[in-house]
């Protein structure tokens, strides 16, 4: 089996990894893509969109790592931030909610427009879509260029639960995740879970993994 596993990593899956080990799929493949041609962006403001564990952080990390740049988390923004944003090119805001500092917000994006910076916000819905008190920050919002990362189709879905279960050292046959997939939420957050429900019995029982224990931790 463990060779089995090395064959489909090697011939099915590796191709498709770009970056620091970054799938790339029908689902990211456009912001993947749109980061990755920097600084030929339609606007300098880009709203990255995708459900928890869609790998939002991950490709803004590649996105840095490649062009540089600085990263705050959006609940953290204060007077201090916009005074270290000065020296760089590239901002990443990430996990922007309505909850945030709206003054100190709008004020950072004022910053950005008029040094000609780029900035990158990760949300879990498009930032249009809030709804703040202040009114200018609300016709800011329109003028991010949206990048949505979908849900995962069969083939990223395939490439995550076997890539994270052999990173948890869990070798699995290719027929047991073909049919997780058919039974499992096309959602990044169900993905996550089932890994961490069938490492956690991998671990107790120290037996190979078969359908019967992929059933019990998909909950059937």
């Amino acid at each position: 089996m463990k060779n089995l596993n090395q064959l489909i990593l090697k011939f099915d899956l590796e191709q498709n990894f770009k970056d620091q080990d970054f799938y790339v799929s029908k689902s990211n493949e456009y912001p993947f893509k749109l980061l990755n041609k920097w600084p030929k962006w339609e606007k300098n403001f880009v709203n990255l969109v995708g459900e928890k564990f869609s790998g939002k952080t991950h490709l803004v990390n590649i996105f840095l790592n490649k062009f540089k740049g600085t990263k705050f988390e959006a609940n953290e923004i204060n007077n201090e931030t916009l005074k270290k944003i000065k020296i760089y090119e590239n901002i990443v805001i990430e996990n922007l909610n309505e909850e945030i500092n709206e003054n100190l917000f709008f004020t950072l994006l004022n910053i950005i427009d008029q040094d000609n910076k780029f900035l990158v916000v990760t949300s879990v819905k498009p930032i249009v879509d809030f709804t703040y008190k202040l009114k200018d920050l609300n016709s800011r919002s329109k003028n991010f260029l949206l990048s949505v990362i979908e849900k995962p189709e069969d083939d990223l879905m395939f490439a995550l639960i076997l890539k994270n279960l052999s990173d948890r050292q869990i070798l699995i046959d290719k027929k047991l995740v073909d049919f997780i997939i058919k039974r499992i939420d096309r959602s990044y957050g169900k993905i996550f879970d089932f890994i961490y429900k069938i490492d956690e019995i991998s671990l107790k029982r120290k037996k190979p993994i078969d359908f019967k224990v992929i059933k019990e931790a998909l909950g059937e």
